[in-house]
């Protein structure tokens, strides 16, 4: 094995983002040097990211580099025609935590297809494409072909199945210390059940149907706790607002958590992970509450199915919004199937699968090959 200089520009960091670079940078055996941007004005970003990282006195662009791993937040193409011409040979790897063609939108907003076919034109301008997983490799392919027949004229051909040529799905690595699930509270036999929101507090997580089967519980009278987590921005849906005020008391935190070993043990105290998401493509919070010892009940659809092992999805996966609703129910009475066994069995196979040992291993061995055929 080859150790190759591995150049990291993110042009977003904060969230999923921050936690995928801090993980490979800690992980990889290549020499890796972190170049950053902070977490705001998103478009921006995408339209001015690759001039700055190119044309700003940072340092990176006067040391050898053999691979440069960017991501959907920033134009490759752009980066590719500004890069110095001693770094000309450098191999880009373009990784998609997300796309502007799938990104589901409010009602008040109007896609602008700019972003899409910046998305579009990394995906082909990259040396290699990387996706967190194949559903969202899959519905970026879909989309970048739906809105390119809608080109009045001079449609070029072939170009979502030369993305997916160009593509692999590496999942990102996700770690947490085993040592904190000794903070669960064990309530198998009895005693409230404690539910964890881990999303970003934003529409596309659909908060309204969480809130509705939380309700439904305090309407029965069942004991349970909600902990809310995930970040806020200046607006947010008035579902969680709605939610709060009738949950009252059993709502035990709400807010986003900064410190990351506070975090960690705020969703260690958990039970049950709940997503009611329209949009995720991958879903590294709920990994994370799963390696913490908490039963996922999440939509069997999105990425969810890809993470959650094919021997669990009975188990963990909920149809619609009345399999919810019914599901919350025999989780808040334990009379729902899946034992502390299961669960434990659960978070093993997750681990290995997500584990750096496997995921960031995968990524150094595609970077070597890359980095040897460029």
């Amino acid at each position: 094995m080859t150790t190759r200089n591995v150049t990291v520009l993110e042009p977003y960091y904060g969230g999923s983002h921050a936690h995928f670079v801090d993980t490979f940078s800690t992980h990889t055996r290549h020499a890796c040097t972190l170049v950053t941007l902070p977490a705001r004005k998103w478009k921006w970003r995408m339209r001015g990211a690759a001039l700055w990282f190119a044309y700003d006195d940072n340092g990176w662009t006067r040391r050898p580099v053999d691979v440069v791993l960017c991501n959907d937040m920033l134009s490759a193409a752009d980066l590719r025609a500004v890069l110095p011409k001693a770094l000309r040979d450098a191999a880009i790897v373009c990784y998609f935590h997300e796309n502007q063609l799938t990104y589901p939108l409010s009602q008040d907003d109007e896609r602008d297809y700019q972003y899409g076919m910046t998305n579009i034109s990394s995906a082909l301008t990259a040396d290699a494409v990387w996706f967190n997983s194949r559903y969202h490799l899959d519905s970026f392919a879909d989309a970048a072909g739906k809105l390119l027949a809608k080109m009045p004229d001079h449609v070029p051909r072939d170009l979502p199945d030369r993305i997916r040529r160009n593509a692999a799905v590496l999942p990102p690595a996700v770690a947490v210390n085993t040592d904190l699930t000794s903070a669960k509270r064990l309530r198998s036999t009895g005693g409230g059940v404690r539910f964890l929101w881990c999303h970003r507090w934003e529409f596309d997580k659909a908060p309204e149907v969480f809130f509705k089967g939380m309700c439904c519980l305090a309407d029965s009278g069942l004991d349970f706790e909600v902990v809310l987590v995930g970040e806020q921005f200046r607006t947010r849906p008035t579902a969680f607002d709605d939610g709060l005020r009738r949950l009252g008391k059993r709502v035990v935190h709400a807010g986003y958590v900064p410190d990351r070993r506070a975090y960690l043990e705020l969703i260690a105290s958990c039970d049950v992970v709940v997503s009611t998401a329209v949009q995720e493509n991958f879903g590294i919070a709920v990994v994370e509450a799963i390696l913490a010892g908490c039963r996922p009940l999440l939509p069997n659809r999105l990425a969810y199915p890809e993470v959650i092992p094919d021997a669990f999805h009975e188990d963990c996966l909920f149809g619609s919004d009345a399999d919810f609703r019914e599901r919350l129910l025999a989780i808040a009475t334990h009379t729902d199937r899946m034992t502390a066994a299961h669960i434990i069995d659960l978070r093993t196979a997750v681990a290995s699968r997500f584990a750096p040992a496997t995921a960031i291993a995968a990524m150094d061995d595609a970077i070597e090959v890359l980095a040897d055929t460029r």
